[in-house]
């Protein structure tokens, strides 16, 4: 299942996001390389498979509703995203303050859960959408850039309205890091594995010895 040596892979990402900011619209310019504006608040999961490097790469992507109830690490639906994600996309529009502060709880609630369940790593892509209309900005570009930096996650600006391959950019983006994660999680088993049995050789000699 996750290959890492140009094998095939598979990777499941959830997208988050308030109302509004078209995080929808975005997953299906993404599927699709059409735009349609108007979508109600429904949960979704498609199944997509993209070439990556020239690997070929099966996504499993979760439109994920958004209430208050996400904001909460106590959230049993929030562990259940965790546990099934291998990234997050977090989308705000660069028209709406509210929905940009949502992301920073998100990405909070989301690095509080991975470190209660014991998990590694948690690829994050925090995308500005709307930057079509960037006359009725009110996030600026740096503000999102510096979150990103301070969360150790990747930035995109993009306009899912006017520009297929800048969306194509934010999942190629996530793929990367997903691959990036998986291979550092390996190598970390390793040294793990690697560190207990030395532990068990010393253990061993140390009780021989007495």
């Amino acid at each position: 299942m996750t290959g890492l040596n140009g094998q095939r892979m598979d990777a499941n990402v959830v997208v988050l996001g308030t109302d509004n900011v078209g995080k929808s619209a975005l997953i299906v310019r993404f599927l699709t390389r059409r735009f349609i504006g108007e979508y109600g608040d429904i949960e979704s999961l498609y199944t997509h498979s993209v070439v990556v490097d020239r690997r070929e790469q099966t996504l499993n992507i979760w439109d994920a509703p958004y209430s208050q109830q996400d904001l909460s690490s106590e959230s049993l639906m929030c562990e259940k995203r965790v546990q099934w994600a291998d990234g997050f996309v977090l989308v705000y529009s660069i028209c709406d303050r509210s929905s940009f502060n949502a992301v920073s709880r998100l990405i909070q609630i989301i690095k509080i859960t991975k470190d209660f369940l014991g998990f590694e790593k948690m690829p994050i892509v925090i995308v500005g959408n709307k930057r079509d209309l960037h006359h009725r900005r009110t996030v600026l570009s740096e503000e999102g850039r510096l979150l990103a930096l301070s969360a150790d996650c990747q930035f995109y600006e993009v306009s899912a309205a006017e520009n297929y391959h800048s969306v194509l950019v934010v999942f190629h983006g996530l793929v990367d890091r997903i691959r990036e994660s998986r291979v550092s999680v390996k190598k970390l088993a390793g040294i793990k594995g690697i560190v207990k049995s030395m532990s068990a050789v010393f253990a061993r000699r140390r009780t021989d010895s007495l």
